[in-house]
């Protein structure tokens, strides 16, 4: 019987009297505990469970080189301020299990497993930090990026995240459904909070050090309690005796409050910064006639004096406008404001003003592309082992493309993964990486038995599309040489598909691909 059946009726001849409760209420959770132990918790193997958490608590070689890994990952993402890298880093994260862990430890009592939890936790954690900390420290990015920010002002509404994907992960782990702690480890974004930990403690950035730090210590605390919770709610078994487990139940209670009323006050600040903004703005379009738009408005509210930053476009300067926005903006806000206004005449009419606001906006995408096409260059340079100045970039069709150097160690397989790792952050470019001339072409093996004898085999599919890549980027001629005249005509078809036609040439048994020069031509 599932958790979603009602609960059987008591059986006939009980009566609220015969159960050891006074009154109908008492009656009915009676039943209900008795339901619940008998077609629920009775229904846990709780053995299996404990063996399986115990083992995502180790402190193995395996578990601290993810940790390291996630952590260098989770800090490259939020330095690029790429959402997907950072996605990776949280799927990749292992602290899953030694959090966890720690609720089931104190579950059940077994504080031999709850030291062990906690100290794979703290290495973890720390090496995660000192690694991200080294990254941010060499690295010539060292500025607060939008997914760093996000990560140093934590709030009532985090709490309760982790609150529910602990909920979620707990159950999963306890009914046997592990495919839920994807979404889970997604949700509570274990590991970018100590990346960003890591990289206040490289830039001396106590602010972000700090906000950072209290958005890790929600998550990992609210999980740990919510997974104690759940696993006393189906059954598992406690060693302590009846005082200390409702000590236990009060400590979990004061824990959860200590944790909302500095993560309440800062979620009502940041309501007070977007009322705060709502008014500026407002007064700030009061100073102006009904033709004129507020074209960017920057509030930094973590200044002395508060630091207000506006564009106005008007078709009507005002001479005093900034002394009378700040006293207007003090007296509303009730603190002291340093605004910088800025005024731009444009045409009679709120159309003016409109296509002046949009022909800014449109300057600042153009802005913004010429540093993501800055950005590319120079990776396109690093990875073909170039200068900026040897990459093509074309502007107009959002093109670019490099003639990679022959590099050490690098074979057609790398060059090709390479353009695809850049053209995957710039999907609206075509990005070309032109591999070295008469570089090694990779052999093509095929299937000897079976019903699929004579078709390429995994790799050599591989093989063949990396083969079309590089006769695509060099607009050179192939050859298939060797192999059974069906293993190369079957080559010659797919290579057909990339638009790429091949000569063929008898060979030995192990078909193999070169490059046809003018020395080779018959």
């Amino acid at each position: 019987m599932s958790e979603t059946n009602a609960p059987p009726p008591p059986p006939a001849g009980t009566t609220a009297a015969s159960i050891p409760h006074e009154g109908h209420f008492a009656a009915v959770v009676h039943s209900w505990q008795q339901w619940w132990r008998t077609s629920v918790t009775s229904t846990v193997d709780q053995a299996a469970v404990i063996e399986k958490r115990r083992e995502d608590c180790d402190t193995s070689a395996r578990y601290l080189f993810l940790t390291a890994m996630s952590g260098g990952i989770a800090i490259l993402g939020l330095l690029l301020s790429s959402p997907a890298v950072v996605i990776g880093a949280m799927l990749l994260s292992p602290l899953m299990g030694p959090i966890m862990g720690l609720g089931f430890a104190l579950a059940i009592g077994d504080y031999r497993w709850l030291r062990q939890s906690a100290k794979s936790l703290i290495y973890g954690s720390v090496l995660a930090v000192f690694l991200c900390a080294l990254i941010v420290f060499l690295s010539p990015i060292q500025t607060v990026t939008s997914e760093i920010a996000s990560r140093t002002q934590p709030n009532l509404f985090d709490l309760l995240v982790a609150l529910f994907s602990a909920l979620a992960g707990a159950y999963a782990m306890i009914r046997g459904r592990e495919g839920t702690i994807v979404g889970v480890a997604i949700a509570t974004a274990l590991m970018p909070p100590l990346a960003v930990v890591g990289f206040g403690l490289a830039t001396l950035n106590w602010t972000v050090f700090q906000g950072a730090l209290l958005l890790f210590i929600t998550n990992l605390i609210t999980i740990a309690l919510t997974a104690m919770v759940m696993a006393r709610i189906y059954g598992f078994r406690t060693e302590l005796s009846q005082r200390q487990t409702h000590l236990q139940n009060l400590i979990v209670v004061l824990v959860f409050i200590a944790l909302a009323i500095p993560l309440g006050y800062s979620l009502i600040q940041i309501g007070k910064q977007a009322n705060g903004e709502r008014l500026v703005r407002g007064e700030l379009q009061d100073l102006f006639d009904n033709n004129s738009r507020l074209s960017q408005v920057d509030i930094d509210w973590r200044t002395e004096p508060v630091s207000i930053d506006a564009t106005v476009l008007t078709p009507k300067l005002e001479a005093d406008a900034e002394s009378k926005g700040k006293r207007a903006l003090t007296r509303i806000l009730g603190q002291d404001v340093d605004l910088k206004l800025t005024q731009y005449k444009v045409g009679t009419g709120a159309q003016a003003a409109e296509a002046a606001q949009l022909a800014a906006a449109e300057a600042k995408k153009r802005q913004a592309e010429l540093v993501k096409v800055d950005e590319l260059t120079r990776e396109l340079a690093l990875v073909a082992g170039v200068s900026s100045k040897d990459v093509i970039v074309d502007r107009e069709n959002n093109r670019a493309l490099v003639r990679a150097k022959a590099l050490p160690g690098a074979t057609l397989a790398t060059y090709h993964t390479l353009e695809t790792r850049i053209a995957a952050g710039v999907p609206t470019w075509q990005v070309q990486i032109l591999p070295p001339p008469g570089g090694a072409l990779p052999a093509i093996a095929f299937m000897t038995d079976g019903d699929n004898k004579g078709q390429p085999t995994e790799a050599g599919r591989r093989a063949l599309a990396q083969v079309a890549w590089a006769a695509q980027r060099s607009g050179m001629t192939v050859a298939l040489r060797g192999g059974t005249e069906g293993e190369r005509e079957t080559a010659a078809a797919i290579l057909a598909d990339s638009n790429v036609t091949p000569k063929l040439e008898p060979g030995g048994p192990q078909m193999t691909v070169h490059w046809v020069t003018n020395a080779s031509e018959p």
